[in-house]
């Protein structure tokens, strides 16, 4: 069995001094993903060249990473309390990210054939905050080379500081630095935009069911981790097995869904089915979550929080045969998706934030307690991650932790190889039901590629 060593932990700081007192804020979208963290690892192929000793690569990455983080100064900077409302700041004193060196015995490749959630972790080095946040570093990098030809680069952070997009823009700004040593997208800081003057309908009324949703996730109380034990499993499915995905849950006559609505429907039934089907006329309660940079006119380069949560409403459906079923939850969750879309709606939920925001400090939140959570993180390609311009990732794995309720799925592009629609899913459930849904008939039909053993 493959066994990781951690060789040592050391800080980089940028190789630029930030300017002295700046500082950065936090909008209300970041605020209310305070209590989560992200964690995701890419795997390359990576060959040593002859007579290069392992950590060679690691030094390499290394000097590029303080590079990269001269542009970053969100990630090297320390939490505070502001003086006003005692919202977190974050103080731009350029301390630097917690990087670990490791090594792993064999081979990217055979590791990725046995390979598991614990075992993937190993990869993924994170510390909880400590007594005195000021000391703690909000960003962990760890970079583990393979005896054998491979690497892996895992990033852990404060889901509070970014999102996935962020993330995975920081990995290609990093990609950029080492291959052509300079930066093709640089990231924008700045605050959420405001409404715009102009396009205030004097009628327009709230958006009632995002601020609605976002209301009771206040009043809910933050649910413990509980003893079951959560597994992830990996489904792999190619252009043609997307597009057939999409023809499965096409009502007759209806729009066409999109590889995110086809590939939620189908999870959103094939897991109520797993779980007896006894809530919601037959599908358990779930909650998408959506990148909303385009409905609210921001560049993907935009460095914070961009995700927002939604209600699925299930009132509607129906029990009956499998294909209505599929259809009329792709449906559901196509109606959130187009009002999500629409920069009103989302400005109501910012608004309504800021109007709360003093009685919300009381109420921590975690949006991802609950509900099954269903998220496309789609928006930026993992895959277009190329180090020394060449090397694509074989697999990238995205974490949101700490997983709790009903479990979360995970959408995101795959590989260019697979073609234009195909998409990774990442479905992390209690052990026994993810058992039963890699047997799941309807999914089974469709013969995505299934990796992550469960032990």
């Amino acid at each position: 069995m493959e066994e990781v060593s951690y060789i040592c932990k050391r800080t980089v700081v940028s190789t630029k001094v930030v300017e002295g007192g700046k500082y950065l804020s936090l909008s209300v979208l970041d605020r209310q993903m305070e209590n989560n963290r992200i964690r995701m690892v890419y795997y390359f192929p990576t060959s040593p060249p002859e007579g290069e000793k392992i950590g060679e690569m690691t030094k390499k990455l290394r000097n590029s990473l303080a590079e990269t983080l001269t542009f970053f100064p969100i990630i090297t900077g320390r939490l505070i309390k502001d003086d006003d409302k005692g919202h977190w700041k974050v103080k731009c004193n350029d301390a630097g990210v917690r990087m670990v060196e490791a090594k792993a015995k064999g081979s990217v490749h055979r590791w990725l054939k046995h390979v598991n959630r614990e075992k993937e972790l190993q990869l993924l080095y994170w510390e909880p905050m400590f007594r005195k946040p000021y000391f703690w570093s909000t960003f962990y990098v760890q970079i583990t080379e393979f005896e054998e030809g491979g690497i892996a680069i895992g990033l852990s952070f404060s889901h509070l500081l970014a999102d996935t997009t962020c993330a995975t823009r920081f990995m290609h700004a990093w990609a950029d630095i080492l291959s052509m040593n300079k930066m093709s997208a640089p990231p924008l800081f700045h605050p959420l935009p405001p409404r715009k003057l102009g396009n205030k309908n004097p009628n327009h009324q709230p958006y009632l069911d995002l601020i609605n949703h976002y209301r009771s996730s206040t009043l809910k109380p933050i649910i413990s981790a509980t003893k079951a034990k959560y597994t992830t499993i990996s489904f792999g499915f190619s252009d043609e097995m997307v597009r057939t995905c999409m023809s499965m849950v096409q009502a007759p006559g209806g729009p066409t869904p999109s590889p995110f609505e086809a590939l939620a429907g189908l999870f959103w039934v094939c897991l109520s089915m797993i779980r007896g089907m006894n809530k919601n006329n037959g599908l358990v309660d779930m909650s998408i979550c959506l990148d909303v940079r385009k409905a609210l006119g921001l560049d993907y380069g935009f460095f914070g929080n961009c995700m927002v949560y939604n209600k699925v409403n299930a009132r509607d459906l129906e029990n009956n045969n499998n294909n209505n079923r599929l259809a009329q939850a792709a449906s559901s969750i196509r109606e959130v998706v187009s009002k999500m879309n629409g920069s009103e709606g989302i400005m109501d939920l910012i608004e309504w934030l800021e109007d709360n925001d003093d009685s919300l400090m009381n109420c921590p939140t975690m949006m991802n307690g609950h509900d099954l959570i269903c998220a496309d993180i789609g928006e930026v390609n993992p895959y277009l991650t190329r180090f020394d311009g060449e090397f694509e990732p074989i697999r990238v794995s995205y974490y949101v932790e700490p997983v709790l309720g009903e479990g979360q799925v995970l959408i995101m592009p795959a590989s260019s190889k697979e073609g234009l629609l195909s998409r990774v899913v990442m479905v992390t459930l209690r052990e026994d039901e993810a058992n039963k849904l890699c047997e799941d008939d309807l999914i089974s039909h469709l013969a995505p590629a299934t990796s992550m053993k469960i032990d």
